[in-house]
């Protein structure tokens, strides 16, 4: 005797727990560009890693693009920065200039 119409369902809606809602926040700059470049963890290949830029999730998705179209080179957008493949220091610094931005080279 096996009904069609008796399936058992399992949902999570609505459900004892609530979930929270966790929105993560980026902590504020200084308002200075900083370009580094790094070498950790990438198997000796040198990135550029941009920090310090307060801009939303689209408009760094934006500048990160325009900036690997302009040094010809690849990169990511990653938890508010962006990196960029290759040792672009001079190259990003002055693009990054143009557009208004206070730009240091930090590191070595």
């Amino acid at each position: 005797m096996a009904d069609n119409n008796s399936r058992l369902v399992y949902s999570t809606d609505a459900g004892r727990i609530k979930p929270e809602e966790v929105k993560a926040t980026r902590p504020k700059g200084d308002g200075i560009v900083r370009i580094q470049r790094q070498t950790s963890g990438r198997k000796g290949k040198g990135v550029c890693i941009i920090s310090g830029l307060d801009l939303d999730d689209a408009e760094l998705q934006k500048l990160s693009a325009e900036l690997k179209k302009k040094c010809g080179c690849g990169g990511a957008t990653k938890d508010g920065m962006i990196e960029i493949q290759g040792d672009k220091r001079d190259e990003l610094k002055v693009l990054l200039e143009c557009k208004g931005f206070k730009v240091k080279l930090a590191g070595g």
